[in-house]
């Protein structure tokens, strides 16, 4: 096994995945995956705001990692190439300063909807 390579990652999760039989458990049921990555993300954040150690972060990660990677297993993508692909098209993004933070976005003009009223109650 090769602990760099996200093949072997991949095929360990999965194994995870058969010995405790998530496919026929609810365990691959992706709304249950999202409130399982939703508890992970607030782990995260108590690390961060409660000044837990890097070693507790990092193991809060994994777990939040192990989750993305078996929620491409239960739905069945490739979260390699999805990677990829995003990374290519995020590197093309603007950047711009918000509230004195760096943002990476596609900084979309919002427009109005057809339909909606303006400021004097007209329709647009």
């Amino acid at each position: 096994m090769n602990k760099d390579s996200y093949k072997d990652m991949l095929a360990k999760v999965q194994a995870f995945h058969d010995k405790h039989d998530f496919k026929n458990t609810g365990g691959e049921e992706l709304t249950y995956r999202i409130a399982l990555m939703a508890e992970e993300l607030g782990e995260i954040s108590s690390c961060v705001t409660k000044g837990k150690s890097k070693e507790d972060l990092a193991e809060e990660t994994a777990d939040l990692f192990i989750l993305l990677i078996g929620t491409a297993i239960a739905a069945d993508f490739d979260l390699n190439q999805a990677f990829w692909d995003k990374m290519d098209k995020i590197m093309q993004r603007d950047s711009k300063m918000v509230n004195g933070r760096i943002r990476v976005s596609e900084f979309r003009i919002k427009t109005q909807r057809k339909g909606a009223e303006n400021a004097e109650g007209r329709k647009v």
